[in-house]
Formats: structure tokens, sequence, C-alpha cells
């Protein structure tokens, strides 16, 4: 079976943006008043507002993860997901802010949405812990650290992200206010799409495209593996959040859009950034590689149009408590601050 033969069209694919030269290179996306006059407010730091995300995360992950019997698969879980110390030992809790932003921009109270905040970042680190192994990348660190197996050996390694998966379910299941404000038809679709995520359709079918050669492939190819490797968690956690805040179809379904473009926005430039020596490329669908510079640069342009697009669908509705949406989008680009800066100059 030929490579090509196994990519699917996306549910809801990525649109490609009017391309004109190389010198104004596309069509500016027009944009609400509304969306003009949150984009323009002084009021919100981004910086403070994830760094404050961030320590309530780490106190339900810190929480959620006591040391027991056996202490070995607990030390390697904790490892894995509880951030290690220095500037490149931050974790950043990408999936779980955007959870909770999009609960929060819908309206719903923040306890809502962070359990399942907590069980996306367990998720996550579960997905890296598996990506290290040798079989995989053969990292042998992450975040300024040693990786899990190489810690803790390749067994609990396996061991500690096999036991990631389940505590992640269980926690959304145990740690959700239910029935109010969450029903338990949400918390059903919210396990529903966790699941998908992490699973052969979502992310394992990323690693798997990724692993079988897409450096080969054109850019709907190359595309595709980003989105499924690392689109797929940022949709996951965007429409969790949706869910549980009671969104309506189409506001769920802009979500999922603005999400999944964030996720594959964010790897691109890491991608981009590898070039010059900024940072680490961890696919090997590069677009980089595959397309040249110029096409890399030009659809981040593209992707950071469409998510500022879906961010502008919320501009009149919720006015200001979009401006998180409007903020990450900028971050993913540009990596204007450290994380571990702001929570040492909150």
């Amino acid at each position: 079976m030929a490579l090509s033969s196994l990519f699917a069209p996306l549910p809801l694919p990525l649109p490609k943006l009017p391309y004109t030269s190389k010198s104004s290179r596309f069509v500016p996306i027009r944009t609400s008043a509304a969306a003009a006059a949150a984009t323009a407010s002084p009021s919100f730091d981004l910086r403070r507002y994830w760094t404050s995300l961030i320590a309530e995360v780490e106190g339900e992950l810190d929480a959620a993860m006591p040391i027991r019997p056996p202490e070995s698969i607990h030390s390697a879980m904790r490892h894995a997901v509880l951030p290690g110390a220095g500037k490149e030992g931050a974790a950043k809790r990408a999936p779980p802010v955007l959870c909770v932003a999009a609960c929060e921009l819908l309206g719903a109270p923040r306890a809502a949405a962070l359990p399942t905040a907590a069980a996306l970042e367990m998720l996550h680190a579960a997905s890296l812990v598996h990506d290290d192994l040798p079989c995989f990348d053969a990292a042998p660190t992450r975040r300024g650290r040693p990786s899990t197996h190489a810690a803790y050996g390749t067994d609990m390694a396996v061991l500690a992200g096999d036991a990631l998966f389940p505590l992640a379910y269980t926690h959304v299941i145990s740690r959700t206010p239910s029935p109010n404000p969450v029903s338990h038809a949400v918390l059903l679709r919210v396990l529903a799409e966790l699941a998908r995520t992490v699973g052969s359709t979502g992310m394992a079918a990323g690693q798997f495209l990724d692993l079988a050669g897409a450096t080969a492939l054109g850019e709907r190819e190359v595309m595709q593996v980003l989105t499924k490797k690392f689109g797929e968690m940022a949709e996951c956690s965007a429409a969790c959040g949706a869910m549980l805040a009671g969104a309506g179809p189409d506001e769920e379904a802009s979500l999922r859009r603005y999400g999944r473009t964030i996720g594959v926005l964010y790897e691109l430039v890491d991608d981009i950034r590898s070039a010059s020596g900024n940072g680490k490329m961890r696919s090997n669908a590069s677009v980089l590689r595959s397309l040249g510079m110029d096409r890399a640069l030009g659809i981040v342009e593209e992707l950071k149009a469409q998510a500022k697009a879906e961010a502008d669908r919320f501009a009149d509705k919720y006015g200001e408590r979009v401006l998180p949406l409007y903020s990450f989008v900028d971050y993913a680009v540009e990596r204007g601050f450290e994380l571990q800066d702001a929570a040492a100059k909150p």
C-alpha cells in the first residue's frame, strides 16, 4: 500500500487563504469592530493569565499523583508530569490553559474545567513518555532533564505512560463537579473526546505516519501528520473546554478549528526556530525540510490568520473574554516571553 493512500481528508480541514506575492503574501483578514477593540485593550496580560493557571494546574496534578505502592511506577509518573527545576524544566501546560480559556470564554466557572485540564496534561505527558522511548525518538532529555526512560528505565517508562492514560479518565470522573455545573452526559462526551484524541485515529495515527516517512511527501501529507500529531491535542483541549461550558454546535466547531490551527501553528514555528538553533525539531514531518523556508513562513501566516478569524467569531458576543484566544495566536508565533520568567516576576 502506498503511504499517500493512508492519508484521509480531515473532518474539519484547515482552509487555505488567498496567496498573493512574496512581498505581500496574504490578503488581510477583516475583523469586527468588537474584535479590534478587544485586541487593542491593554487590560489583558497573557503572561500573568497563563502563569496563574499553571499554578492551579500544578496543584491539581500534584494532588492527583501521590507516591504510593508500587512506588517506582508512581515516581516515574510524577517525573513525567510534574516539572523539573530551571529554565528548560518549566512546563508550559498549553493544553490545560487552552481548555480553561475556552471554558471561561463561554462564561463557565474555571472549576468546571480544571479536572479535565489536568487530565489533558496527563495524556500529553504520557504521549511524550512514549514518544521519547528508544523505539520512537530515543530522546535522552525532556524539558531540560532526563526523559522518563532515561531516568527510570524503559520498562518503568512504558508502565508510567500506560498508567497515566486511565488516571486521566478517572480524574475527570472523580473531580469534575457534577451534575452541577457539568452534566453526566457532558462528562461522557468529554471522556469520549479524550479517548478519541489519543487513539488510533488521533495522535497515535500521527506518530505512525511520522514514523512511516512523511519527509518525502508533499505539503498536504506533511500538514496531515502535523495536524494528527500536534493539532489533535490542541483541538481536544479547546473542544473539551467548549463542552464543559455548554457550547452549542457552532461554537464548539469553531473552537475545534481554532485549537487545531493553534496546535499546528505552534509546532510549525518550533520547526522554523530549530533552523536557527532556537528550538527542537520534534517531528520527521517537517514543512521546512519538505517545502523550504519561504513556504513554511507562508503557512505560518495562513494559520495565524485562520486562528484569529476563528477567535473573531466570538468577539461580538463575548467581548474581552476572547482576549486569551487572540493572545495565544501571537504567542505561538512570537514567543514574546518565557513562562518561567513570568513565575519569577508576577
